[in-house]
């Protein structure tokens, strides 16, 4: 199984996202090999145009294989042997500089298999892309599939995780951050203290210091468990206030057309046999009994019984 399909099942199977750390901690070895067999490869090419692998053959290799960056490989040969007639370097600051360069290599070969990986994604019709998110990688449905994803989740009808006072702080906050509490409260028109210990009880917002102000009131900003929970990559992927706005007005129009439907069938309801049939009934045994208190009436005042 080949590098790239063991990137592209860990991404998958991972609930959070995956860092580059992360990868390189568990395909070192293999990243290494794939390195070095294009490293070969550009070898290979190197002797078909005629040259050795030296300053003559870089222009071309670096064309056909910029993902290699040859020319840094190159440099760093040259530096190992100038400096390898010199003096003999401490042994073990040999072998941290070994693992360093050994895991910088790993991390710069995987980053390179994972731009290819997420170049596959966004370039044929599937609906499913690898994002870059909270400095990891995670896998996602694409903005096209919106208004699927959206009918499904509404489908499932989810519990509501977050209260209407807890959204508009923390929109406040995201927009607006580093902010303090009264400037929260400011812009709400109502007091948020109680909705901010919520906020950071679910990890959704941090201090960030004190505002250099009279009182030093404390900065609150958003931290990584948003940017996991919205799927940002980073708060620059907010929305603007206009595309809000136009979002917010869809909402609303949506509201209002099934408002005027639930309406419209409460001015008009069905007409219901049974009840009917009820409502008949009970008014002919009101009609008899009058009938009958007059009937005896009458009778009464025909006997000679009091008026």
């Amino acid at each position: 199984m080949s590098l790239k399909a063991k990137l592209e099942a860990v991404i998958y199977a991972a609930e959070e996202p995956v860092t580059l750390a992360q990868l390189a901690g568990l395909f070192a070895d293999e990243a290494l090999e794939l390195r070095s067999e294009r490293e070969a490869e550009a070898m290979a090419a190197a002797q078909a145009v005629g040259g050795a692998f030296d300053g003559t053959a870089l222009p071309f290799l670096n064309e056909a294989f910029p993902h290699l960056e040859l020319e840094a490989i190159a440099e760093g040969e040259a530096a190992v042997v100038e400096t390898g007639a010199g003096d003999e370097a401490d042994a073990g600051a040999e072998a941290k500089r070994a693992a360093k360069s050994r895991e910088r290599e790993a991390r710069v070969t995987i980053k390179q298999v994972l731009d290819e990986l997420v170049a596959e994604y966004a370039a044929d019709g599937r609906g499913i892309e690898i994002r870059e998110i909270a400095g990891g990688y995670r896998m996602g449905t694409k903005p096209q599939c919106h208004d699927a994803v959206r009918l499904f989740v509404k489908s499932l009808k989810p519990a509501l995780k977050l209260s209407l006072p807890a959204l508009e702080t923390l929109a406040v906050i995201a927009y607006k951050q580093p902010v303090t509490a009264p400037e929260v409260n400011e812009i709400r028109g109502v007091d948020s203290s109680g909705v901010f210990g919520s906020l950071l009880a679910r990890k959704l917002i941090v201090t960030a210091g004190r505002k250099p102000v009279v009182g030093r009131p404390i900065l609150y900003k958003t931290t990584r468990e948003f940017l996991l929970r919205f799927g940002l990559k980073d708060v620059s992927e907010l929305p603007s206030m206009e595309e809000f706005e136009k979002m917010a007005a869809s909402e609303l129009d949506d509201e209002a057309a099934g408002a005027g439907d639930e309406t419209a069938a409460e001015a008009a309801p069905e007409f219901d046999p049974d009840l009917s049939a009820e409502t008949e009934e009970a008014a002919s045994e009101e009609a008899a009994e009058t009938n009958s208190y007059e009937d005896a009436q009458e009778k009464e005042k025909a006997a000679g019984g009091p008026e």
